[in-house]
């Protein structure tokens, strides 16, 4: 009679501790996740790490330089051509480039994904219509139709994140309905269809949780799409209205003086530029983490 001893006996890890193993190996996820959530953090406790009230103006502490190229500590960045804390703005510009990102990416989410499951899992007349909406919406330039709307309606946060939100749900429609199309003729698809499971709970507990990974993905992407435009807009004059510390109105408004404080651009154009990095770090990271082919 053979005796096993207790100690050789070891139990294989489960897909969630193997996740977390991928996920702490992953210096793409790590890098990504840390530099976001720094920037969330920031984004979130700014009323209490800003040195001063980012819309009071002093025009006699216009122009001031940040530490880093002779200035005081009284304004650490400097101060714009208003006289106002460069480092209060930028930190509160961050809340505004996470709040057009996360909320145009639900919009857009909403929209691209059920439009994309629609047609994946039903195929036939609804994936014919969902495909001409989508092929009218490439049609259209983003661009161009959000200058267009912004001009005709008005610059603000609300009216730049509506836009947006519904202008962006193209990739998210394409990629939700070629996922749906690879996942919806798989066996355990089919065994819930002869259970007499409802559409409904095949699509949310069968066909979703198999397609989460490519929706983080596309998340990611275009929540960077939507802070970049909202940038762009903004250095147009057609976004983020003033006095609101945007990113991108921070650049538009130093360019004047591009050759003589560069720092007006470099500091928010840096902070823009480390944002949609983290981003797409993050989301390279989780793709890899969550892929199927490491679910093992």
């Amino acid at each position: 009679m053979t005796i096993i001893d207790s100690n050789e006996i070891t139990t294989a890890p489960s897909p969630a501790q193997q996740m977390r193993r991928r996920a702490l190996r992953h210096w793409g996820f790590l890098i990504g996740g840390g530099v976001l959530g720094l920037i969330i953090l920031m984004a979130v406790l700014a009323p209490f790490f800003a040195p001063h009230d980012p819309y009071a103006q002093d025009l006699s502490q216009r122009f001031l330089r940040p530490v880093f190229l002779g200035g005081s500590w009284e304004h650490p960045l400097g101060t714009d051509h208003l006289g106002r804390d460069y480092l209060s703005r930028l930190l509160f510009g961050a809340q505004i480039s996470l709040t057009i990102g996360f909320v145009t990416a639900l919009i857009s989410g909403v929209i691209g994904t059920t439009l994309g499951v629609a047609a994946g899992y039903f195929g036939g007349r609804v994936d014919t219509i969902v495909m001409f909406i989508i092929t009218v919406r490439l049609s259209m330039p983003v661009v161009l139709v959000a200058l267009a709307v912004v001009a005709l309606f008005g610059g603000s946060l609300t009216t730049v994140v509506l836009v947006l939100g519904f202008l962006l749900w193209d990739q998210f429609a394409v990629v939700m309905r070629t996922s749906t199309q690879q996942i919806r003729n798989q066996d355990y698809v089919t065994s819930a269809q002869a259970l007499g499971c409802t559409t409904t709970r095949i699509i949310l507990t069968e066909v979703m949780p198999n397609i989460l990974n490519n929706l983080i993905v596309i998340i990611t992407l275009e929540m960077a799409h939507a802070i970049i435009l909202e940038a762009a807009l903004s250095f147009l004059g057609l976004g983020v209205q003033p006095p609101l510390p945007s990113w991108g109105l921070m650049i538009a408004e130093g360019k004047d003086m591009l050759f003589f404080e560069p720092f007006l651009i470099t500091i928010p154009g840096i902070a823009l530029f480390v944002l949609i990095f983290a981003i797409n770090l993050l989301g390279d990271g989780v793709r890899d983490v969550t892929a199927p082919e490491n679910r093992n």
